[in-house]
């Protein structure tokens, strides 16, 4: 073997890592489930630390409101629209949630909360399908994977196994 190809595999490691350092290097969007290396940047607004905090105490009515305000002064947040999502979703308020998730998924459709709660809440409505196909667009966001869609290929396991789907919370 020549001394170019016994190092080809380390150089394309190499060029690998480098590549995907900016995607991967401390990641912690996965509380919202951000495309970004960090926790979506929060609106210069209040409103959305006093939302994240409802939504933390599982006081989600309260969040709604407060995001509603973000969304309308900045509507392309994606992040803000995920968390409507979420907390429609856990006040029970389905067709509300699903509506949200959409508006996150039209502004940014690899949005990893988005795909990954709107895949539960189809779960949650036995529409495995649907949240297959949220699993899949996940599978090729998460290009060394990522929290979000481990998050739901083992929540579709689980559904799978059992016929059903128990929330969790994960944001």
């Amino acid at each position: 073997m020549s001394f170019t190809k016994s190092l080809m595999p380390a150089a394309l490691l190499a060029i690998a890592l480098t590549l995907a350092g900016p995607l991967t290097g401390g990641q912690t969007a996965a509380a919202a489930g951000s495309t970004a290396d960090t926790a979506p940047a929060a609106p210069a607004d209040s409103n959305w630390t006093r939302a994240r905090e409802a939504i933390d105490a599982g006081n989600y009515e309260a969040a709604v409101p407060l995001l509603q305000q973000v969304v309308a002064k900045d509507p392309k947040q994606a992040d803000a629209f995920n968390y409507l999502g979420y907390a429609m979703s856990r006040a029970g308020k389905v067709e509300e949630a699903k509506g949200y998730y959409a508006k996150a998924l039209a502004l940014n459709p690899e949005h990893r909360g988005a795909n990954e709660y709107l895949g539960e809440l189809y779960l949650k409505l036995g529409d495995l399908g649907a949240a297959e196909q949220r699993l899949q667009v996940l599978d090729k966001a998460c290009f060394f994977g990522c929290d979000e869609f481990y998050a739901l290929r083992d929540a579709i396991a689980e559904f799978k196994a059992s016929g059903s789907f128990a929330s969790r919370k994960r944001l």
